[in-house]
């Protein structure tokens, strides 16, 4: 049995072949199918497409061969061919590649029904014009010469009006063009207005907040200045203070020497605590310390460590440290730390009159001997009273702190004339 199948021009369906077509009809189609450049071709090949834009029939062509052609064949052939078949479908293709033939396309049942409506519709517009055009040659048949030129005036000087109305339609046309133009310019216009109001708000918000800052910046300006006013007036002041003789103040009337309220020493009579002792001694080493600082001078052999009560004297070639605080519990019969950092520090201070000699002539009341730790009243009776505990009475004692006291009263005189009295 055969394998050809046809398919519909339109949807692509495959139809149903009906089984009163004959044999000749079959094998004519099947040649077609045969004589076509590829078996396997689909409906809407190149060739299809070039062949099917000519519609007009071959006035050669007889009513059999319409019958035996009606349709595209697709599928694999029958192997049935004979010698009229083949000729047939070499004269059928020559046609259809020359062009002097059309290849008709098959068409199912709906696509058939809805291309005869279509032709209907077609039809009844066809016969409608045809039917105005009748009426309108009839009509015009009937209208003699004066009835056509009194129409023909008419229809000029209607003519005329619609040609006037029409120019000023046109007119009308530019006005409401020119119009919507200069409505669309002042539309541009207000909104170029609306953008710069909201930009000169924003400028105005902007320089409200810059402003405001100036002010702040100018008002801390202002009190910046004023603060350094006030700071300048308080350096120029300070820089005319005699720092050392505020911070220290020494006082050698009565059996005792004092610094800064506090006594140093004690006798029978007068029992100071050692408290009180050692916060003056704390005074006494940080005067010093201060001095060499200020006059630039290095201390051999000792090094001052002012630390307040418990202020000491480190040694620098022993790495011992010389106390200058006591709780009173030292041995006054034997050589003791307590004895020797005040002996130390007598040195040091020795160190530093010996600078003030050499340097700026100046000669103290009481006269040091390091090596006794003694000091000798040079301006009175001559006698030397030791610094020491050892061996030694309260009232000597005192006398000699006392007397140290004095030297450092003169010497804080003169560092307070020499380096502030210019300022």
């Amino acid at each position: 049995m055969s394998s050809t199948c046809f398919l519909c021009h339109r949807c692509n369906k495959p139809l149903k072949i009906s089984p009163d077509l004959s044999a000749m009809q079959r094998r004519s189609l099947e040649a077609q199918h045969r004589a076509s450049p590829s078996p396997k071709m689909p409906v809407s090949g190149k060739l299809e497409d070039r062949t099917s834009r000519r519609r007009h029939p071959d006035p050669g062509r007889t009513s059999q061969e319409g019958a035996c052609c009606p349709f595209t064949l697709l599928g694999e052939p029958s192997t049935q061919r004979t010698l009229d078949s083949i000729q047939n479908t070499i004269l059928e293709t020559f046609k259809i590649v020359s062009g002097q033939k059309d290849v008709d396309h098959p068409l199912c049942v709906d696509c058939m029904d809805g291309l005869l409506e279509e032709l209907d519709a077609q039809l009844t517009l066809a016969e409608a014009d045809n039917q105005k055009y009748k009426s309108f040659t009839e009509r015009e048949s009937l209208v003699s010469d004066e009835e056509r030129e009194v129409l023909n005036a008419e229809l000029q000087a209607e003519l005329q009006s619609l040609e006037q109305e029409e120019a000023r339609l046109t007119q009308e046309l530019q006005d409401v063009d020119q119009e919507h133009a200069r409505i669309e310019a002042e539309k541009a216009a207000e909104a170029e207005t609306r953008e710069l109001e909201q930009q000169e708000e924003q400028d105005l918000k902007d320089y409200a907040a810059l402003k405001m800052e100036e002010l702040e910046l100018t008002g801390e300006l202002s009190s910046v200045e004023n603060q350094l006013v006030y700071v300048q007036g308080q350096l120029q002041s300070l820089s005319k203070t005699d720092i050392l003789n505020i911070t220290f103040t020494i006082l050698d009337e009565g059996p005792l020497g004092i610094i800064n309220n506090f006594r140093l020493g004690r006798i029978p009579d007068i029992q100071v605590g050692w408290n009180e002792i050692n916060a003056a001694w704390g005074q006494t080493a940080l005067l010093l310390f201060s001095l060499s600082k200020l006059s630039g001078l290095q201390f051999q052999r000792y090094e001052l460590v002012p630390c307040g009560d418990h202020s000491y004297i480190k040694s620098l070639t022993s790495d011992e440290m010389l106390r200058l605080f006591s709780d009173g519990s030292h041995n006054i019969f034997y050589d003791n730390k307590y004895d020797r950092g005040m002996k130390a520090f007598l040195d040091c201070l020795q160190q530093f009159v010996k600078m003030l000699q050499k340097e700026e002539g100046l000669f103290l009341p009481y006269r040091i001997h390091v090596k006794g730790g003694m000091l000798e009243d040079t301006t009175g009776s001559g006698k030397c009273y030791s610094i020491r505990t050892h061996l030694n009475t309260e009232d000597e004692w005192a006398k000699a702190l006392k007397f140290m006291l004095t030297n450092l009263k003169l010497i804080l005189a003169w560092a307070s004339s020499k380096y502030y009295s210019k300022k």
